[in-house]
């Protein structure tokens, strides 16, 4: 039975979609609202993008060495209890996660930049943990043949064998990282949480989507941006983008 391809029909009614949706905010003067706060989206989005930088590096820093030292044989058995301790920054609700980073720094950046470095750590630890242990056997053993050391091991074949499954923990990440900026907006943090709660609080829709809209616009392009890197950096043979 032949298939009928449906994405030049799907294409079709997404740009249809978009047309009629750029209609109704000319109409409405939503667009001339949304440009009121332009000034303001520029300057929070700056700062929004730090937040998730510098938190998502911190988290980087954690999870990447501590996953490698548990995939090493003499570890593995603590590894199970080391991600359940890590797990607790995805399991309760980063509003409390923020209100007790708050409670021992204060308010402001600083405890922000810790709960959402503690809340999205886990993928990455996970996932370098899990891509390490999933090398093959035969590449190990051949790089023991030819007399790598452990470490050159782990530098020459481990890690680029399990790059494609770190960068998708760390692109889980920042996922996560982008979308919790505005939460720390309730500790004193700065970002485009500032515009979505004060709109909440006044009921003003355009100044709540004006927060909303860039964060999805920062997500997608946060996306994006380390899935180039991805493609960049992780080598052909094990990255199934690159053919």
């Amino acid at each position: 039975m032949k298939s009928i391809n449906l994405s030049p029909y799907f294409n079709a009614l997404l740009l249809v979609t978009v047309f009629l949706l750029g209609i109704w905010a000319q109409s409405s003067g939503f667009v001339e609202q949304f440009i009121y706060y332009w000034d303001e989206i520029i300057y929070l989005s700056g700062h929004h993008i730090k937040l998730t930088l510098i938190s998502g590096s911190i988290a980087i820093l954690i999870g990447v060495p501590v996953g490698i030292i548990l995939s090493r044989p003499a570890c593995r058995k603590a590894a199970d209890m080391v991600m359940q301790i890590f797990n607790i920054g995805t399991t309760v609700p980063t509003l409390a996660v923020l209100a007790l980073s708050m409670s021992f720094l204060g308010i402001g950046d600083k405890p922000a930049i810790f709960a959402l470095a503690f809340a999205s750590v886990l993928p990455i630890l996970r996932n370098t943990y899990t891509g390490l242990l999933s090398v093959p056997a035969h590449l190990k053993e051949a790089a023991t043949g030819i007399g790598l050391t452990p470490t050159q091991q782990l530098v020459k074949v481990e890690l680029p064998n399990a790059m494609y499954v770190i960068m998708a923990g760390i692109r889980t990440a920042f996922a996560i990282n982008i979308g919790t900026v505005p939460l720390a907006f309730q500790i004193g943090g700065t970002g485009l949480g500032e515009l979505i709660f004060a709109g909440i609080d006044l009921y003003d829709t355009p100044m709540m989507l004006a927060g909303a809209i860039p964060t999805a616009v920062l997500a997608l392009i946060m996306d994006m941006v380390l899935g180039v890197v991805t493609f960049l950096i992780v080598s052909k043979g094990v990255n199934p983008n690159r053919k």
